[in-house]
């Protein structure tokens, strides 16, 4: 009985620091959420702006085409950008990401083109070569705080993949697979696919107005390819950022979920080394009151 007493208590301070470690993951993650909410929503305006440009140019430039904007319908293979995370504790936040990547890749197989995987995260990368899959590109240390020049050196890759010809080993859609950040509750995995260019937001004339004549230096062309560079990296940065909020969300909410666990634990074992200490000390005094009838007998037979 004191055997199992000692390992009971022995199992309480073992839960009691483990969750202490969860109870400050979870505060850090709670502190890092609203860091990378602030980031992310000063994204915002840049994004909608470089939208708004590209969009403009368009519109008041219909016949003018860029290579981004072409689809490929004979190309082979297409670009898969996964974005993971560089650190665990986060519950099933990397596992769906991969997920869908896996499913992403099964659809693009059935079409007939092959699958080029990307990959952004620790995470994710250790996945892919303990499962020796072969990566095009592959980027870790960043997923917590993403940078915009980590957002501009993928889509400069991506970039250079689409524009590349499909007999050279080009790519004829690229497909970013990442965590949308919907509140500190929800976090969505999201398939978006970003090459082809479809700008969907148009600038809305005027009632009864005309569209304004621009002047363009160098030329429309030169803007437009500039803007589109930028247009991309706009896009994967934005994504970064979501990303970034929602790994730190679900780590919350992971070490949220563990520290509760912990405690429901210690209050199940506490109780069952209360109930151990009880019957231990029951058998004591069992010991002693029989110890002391024996003494009693034995003192009544002398006499």
């Amino acid at each position: 009985m004191g055997a199992e007493l000692r390992q009971l208590r022995s199992r309480i301070r073992s839960i009691r620091s483990t969750a202490k470690i969860t109870r400050a993951q979870e505060l850090i993650a709670t502190s890092k959420i609203t860091r990378a909410q602030a980031r992310q929503a000063a994204s915002g305006p840049y994004a909608r702006q470089i939208t708004r440009a590209v969009s403009s140019l368009l519109t008041h430039n219909a016949h003018e085409d860029h290579p981004l904007l072409d689809r490929k319908p004979g190309a082979t293979r297409a670009a898969v950008l996964l974005v993971t995370s560089d650190r665990g504790f986060c519950g099933g936040y990397n596992s769906n990401v991969l997920r869908a990547g896996r499913q992403l890749a099964e659809l693009l197989a059935a079409e007939g083109k092959e699958p080029v995987h990307y990959v952004c995260g620790r995470r994710g990368v250790d996945n892919f070569l303990f499962n020796r899959r072969p990566m095009a590109g592959q980027w870790t240390g960043h997923s917590g705080e993403p940078s915009y020049a980590l957002a501009a050196e993928i889509g400069r890759l991506l970039v250079e993949a689409f524009e590349t010809p499909d007999e050279q080993g080009g790519v004829g859609e690229v497909h970013v697979v990442y965590t949308q950040f919907v509140s500190m509750i929800t976090q969505r995995t999201t398939v978006r696919r970003i090459l082809p260019l479809e700008i969907e937001e148009v600038e809305a004339l005027p009632e009864g107005g005309v569209a304004a004549s621009h002047d363009f230096e160098p030329s429309v062309g030169d803007v437009l390819d500039a803007l589109i560079h930028q247009y991309v990296h706009g896009r994967i940065w934005n994504m970064l950022l979501e990303s970034a909020a929602s790994e730190h969300a679900a780590r919350r909410q992971a070490m949220m979920a563990a520290t509760e666990n912990a405690q429901d634990l210690i209050f199940k074992l506490s109780r069952r080394a209360n109930e151990a200490r009880q019957a231990e000390i029951t058998n004591e005094l069992s010991d002693i009151v029989g110890g002391a009838n024996a003494l009693t007998e034995s003192a009544g037979g002398e006499r």
